[in-house]
């Protein structure tokens, strides 16, 4: 009887609370500032990504900027790439930047000018719950054609608990 029950004590501590690996893993909600320290992002200030790492390998990710044409959110994938070690690739549509509001109705709103692409190199804290990494940023047009804009700089987050 008394071994049963270290046992089922043993069990539910592997099963709950900060010290499973799923704990340790990137899947959750993230906050953090970015900082790009060239390209077009470089003079952005006090921004702000959230991400959501699915267990399957997607991801989602919204920054505190996309109210303001002509960026939106991003999707994409993420990887385990070594011992906290984590890889992801987003992109995101940009928008046509209007200069006047009779421009923005005459267009019908905002209309589509290229993509983007982030890769993020991730390290995930030993508590799991935060993390650091380098960003870059790669700017597409229309047709798929790289241009001018890329950025590239470094993230942090801190895991969204209850």
């Amino acid at each position: 009887m008394i071994h049963r029950l270290i046992c089922a004590a043993t069990i539910a501590s592997l099963s709950l609370g900060p010290h499973t690996a799923e704990a340790q893993d990137l899947a959750g909600a993230w906050r953090g500032p970015v900082t790009f320290s060239s390209g077009m992002f470089a003079g952005l200030k006090s921004l702000e990504y959230m991400y959501v790492f699915s267990a399957g390998g997607t991801m989602t990710e919204s920054s505190n900027y996309d109210g303001v044409p002509p960026v939106t959110p991003a999707y994409g994938v993420w990887r385990k790439t070594g011992a906290r070690t984590y890889e992801a690739k987003y992109q995101w549509f940009q928008t046509k930047a209007v200069k006047t509001s009779d421009e923005l109705v005459k267009n019908g709103g905002f209309m589509p000018d290229g993509y983007g692409i982030i890769t993020q190199t991730i390290t995930l804290a030993a508590d799991g719950n935060s993390f650091t990494s380098r960003i870059s940023a790669a700017m597409f047009d229309n047709a798929g054609k790289a241009i001018a804009g890329g950025s590239s700089g470094t993230a942090s987050g801190t895991r969204i608990r209850f």
